[in-house]
């Protein structure tokens, strides 16, 4: 079993930058898939980013594409999304989540096995 932890959320202005990190413990990253996720208050989870274990499939939502940016480090057992040129409708709760096997659906909360607890993104200024 995984346990994922997120961090680098806050309060940024728009157009600014932040970089999430989803660390993992109790065992080793390079056998998930792992996806960002994020929620804002009275909307459903929404997918953001998606990498496979070995970061040959990437996916990104439409909402981010160009901004963010997914990657991960198997040797710190670490995966990081970094978001550019935020703007208000970025604010929400994001997560992350580990999938054991192959993902057709990466958009889907239901394909991953495990989640972190996540981290509070707010853009406002």
């Amino acid at each position: 079993q995984v346990q994922l932890v997120e961090s680098g959320g806050g309060l940024v202005q728009p157009g600014g930058s932040l970089r999430l990190s989803c660390a993992a413990s109790g065992s080793t990253l390079d056998g998930y898939g792992i996806g960002w996720f994020r929620q804002a208050p009275g909307k459903e989870r929404e997918g953001v980013s998606y990498i496979s274990r070995r970061g040959d499939r990437i996916y990104y939502g439409e909402s981010v594409k160009g901004r963010f940016t997914i990657s991960r480090d198997n040797a710190k057992n670490t995966v990081y999304l970094q978001m550019n040129s935020l703007k208000p409708e970025d604010t929400a709760v994001y997560y992350c989540a580990a999938a054991r096997r192959l993902i057709i659906h990466w958009t889907v909360p239901g394909s991953y096995n495990y989640w972190g607890q996540g981290t509070q993104v707010t853009v406002s200024s």
